[in-house]
């Protein structure tokens, strides 16, 4: 078996004095979907920010790709967030003054990638997550299904091995829920990406293949 993607071993990370993840250990197969859940305040999101370079623990490692991103400096870290990471929120973060079709060539833009190349991959992205007909549009005249559509897209325009989600479904209601959920678990498995999905909703652990339950910062249940 080829190497995880991602591996968490026995991070640790406090703040102000207070604990939130207690040596905590993970790993993550290439194309696999691992749901995150638990009672809010026990560390997932903390978890995933660590996970995504966004935070550092205070101690354990974190391999991407066989590196450890804890070691990394600031700069290096940055980087391999633009390249190898893709991120889905809950409240989409699409920037306000770009269209649709700029919203998600930005992460090319960020890599210096040619305008043809980047106007090529978001038209197939596009037309992947039925918005051929809002490229134009402001995120202010998109519906929210439309907007985590296109979400989904700019965090898979440059091909990461892994993507976080932190409640993408959480401010949708349950059709537009739904129909996201199917949209991530079709695109995981043509890309190959590996999803590590925070969430409190039932159906969306349905479209993974494993579950962890975090608990007080350690995990409750489920093979790391």
């Amino acid at each position: 078996m080829s190497a995880p993607v991602l591996e968490c071993q026995a991070v640790r990370k406090t703040y102000d004095q207070r604990v939130v993840l207690k040596g905590l250990s993970l790993t993550l197969q290439r194309g696999e979907r691992l749901a995150l859940t638990g009672p809010s305040g026990c560390g997932k999101t903390t978890l995933l920010n660590c996970l995504g370079g966004i935070d550092r623990p205070d101690s354990g490692q974190i391999i991407l790709l066989e590196q450890d991103i804890v070691l990394l400096t600031a700069d290096e870290l940055a980087s391999l967030r633009r390249e190898r990471i893709g991120t889905i929120f809950q409240f989409f973060h699409l920037l306000p003054t770009l269209t649709v079709r700029e919203n998600i060539e930005f992460p090319l833009q960020l890599l210096g990638v040619p305008p043809t190349i980047r106007e090529e991959r978001s038209q197939k992205l596009l037309s992947r997550v039925r918005l051929e007909h809002r490229a134009e549009a402001f995120p202010g005249a998109l519906s929210g299904g439309e907007m985590q559509r296109a979400a989904i897209a700019r965090a898979l325009i440059h091909r990461p091995a892994l993507l976080l989600a932190d409640e993408p479904t959480g401010n949708l209601d349950s059709q537009n829920g739904a129909n996201i959920l199917e949209l991530l678990r079709e695109m995981t498995e043509e890309t190959g990406t590996s999803l590590l999905l925070v969430t409190h909703s039932p159906e969306a652990t349905n479209i993974c293949h494993r579950i962890l339950r975090l608990r007080d910062g350690e995990i409750e249940h489920g093979a790391p």
